[in-house]
């Protein structure tokens, strides 16, 4: 179990500040973020490369805060993988064993049984220099692993690789995780690493931490407009609440019920806007017309915004629904949003 609490670290021109976690033994955490929100910097903390400001770190009922890294039981693996390239694959995956004290027959095992998980066995004598970015990060995690550590730190493992490495990567994490039930802790900028990897996630902005809970939860229900944003809800508005009714502009949405005084957002997520060229009816149904304003390609779909007087919706339809409707900026449409897939915060 990791436990942190009220930690501060103030480094020049940047503070992390009073960051609580509390990290169940065996749990696939996530920290996630953008570039300079301290994701690393919480990273460091546990591992105990950079100095704590204020605040403990506690790893299994014992205080951490003070000990130099070495004595911390942790596992650490950076994205550039750090490997000794003077070495074969297997002397970096057992250089970390002559300085723990460990039994050599179990710990062997240990090795092996690594080896073979990661399919690292056929490259046990070759150099680092002759491998490719997956087989360098595989080695990277078996030489983490190696030392039996009690929690496994992750500097954003997938990062640097190309994508068919990455979905590779990404796999062996997982299935490691469940068969060690080690206690994982990763950082990720990229929220479908965490929604694939993680059991939980802390969001972190500037400094500060946003959300804390299920990875599901804050991806179905993002308790700030950065998290909202951050988890992909491309429509998100501060609007005048009114009963049932959130008022934008001149628009009314309805909601399923009439939201708390302490609420004060509506976000909708992109796939759940309707995009036709015929008014849709319903019962819970909000249709709106509107003018398509952009059409932007990202890739497996379209994103299309659609202007509704002052507001505007960001959908997103499939290339070959695009085609078929035969839509293009300028075109009426009409919008439709079920009051269930609104999400008031």
């Amino acid at each position: 179990m990791i436990e942190i609490k009220t930690l501060r670290i103030v480094l020049d021109g940047f503070a992390l500040q009073d960051i609580e976690l509390s990290i169940q033994t065996g749990e696939f955490f996530t920290l996630l973020g953008p570039t300079g929100a301290g994701k690393t910097l919480i990273l460091e903390a546990v591992a105990g490369i950079v100095p704590v400001t204020s605040g403990r770190i506690r790893v299994n009922d014992r205080d951490i805060t003070d000990l130099a890294p070495e004595k911390r039981g942790i596992g650490i693996l950076y994205q550039d993988y750090a490997l000794f390239p003077h070495l074969s694959v297997l002397a970096n995956v057992t250089f970390g064993l002559r300085y723990h004290k460990t039994n050599r027959q179990s710990s062997g095992k240990w090795v092996e049984w690594l080896m073979e998980r990661l399919r690292l066995q056929a490259l046990a004598h070759r150099f680092i220099c002759h491998l490719s970015g997956g087989e360098k990060q595989r080695v990277a995690l078996a030489r983490a692993l190696a030392v039996n550590p009690s929690v496994l730190l992750l500097d954003e493992p997938l990062s640097a690789l190309d994508p068919n490495f990455r979905e590779e990567i990404r796999d062996i994490l997982k299935k490691l995780h469940q068969e060690t039930r080690t206690t994982f802790l990763m950082v990720t900028h990229d929220f479908a690493e965490a929604l694939f990897l993680g059991e939980r996630t802390a969001i972190l902005n500037n400094g500060k931490i946003e959300q804390i809970g299920p990875v599901s939860e804050v991806f179905q229900r993002p308790a700030t407009p950065f998290a909202a944003k951050f988890v992909g809800m491309k429509n998100v508005f501060a609007p005048v609440f009114k009963d049932n009714i959130a008022i934008l502009d001149d628009l009314e949405l309805h909601l399923e019920a009439s939201p708390e005084r302490d609420k004060r957002y509506v976000a909708i997520r992109s796939e759940d806007i309707q995009i036709t060229r015929e008014k849709l009816s319903g019962n819970g149904l909000n249709v709106f017309q509107g003018k398509i304003s952009e059409t932007i390609d990202r890739d497996l779909y379209h994103e299309v915004s659609v202007r509704t007087g002052k507001i505007i919706f960001r959908g997103m339809l499939t290339k070959s629904t695009l085609f078929e409707m035969k839509l293009s900026n300028g075109e009426d449409v009409y919008i439709a949003v079920r009051s269930s897939a609104i999400h008031v915060f």
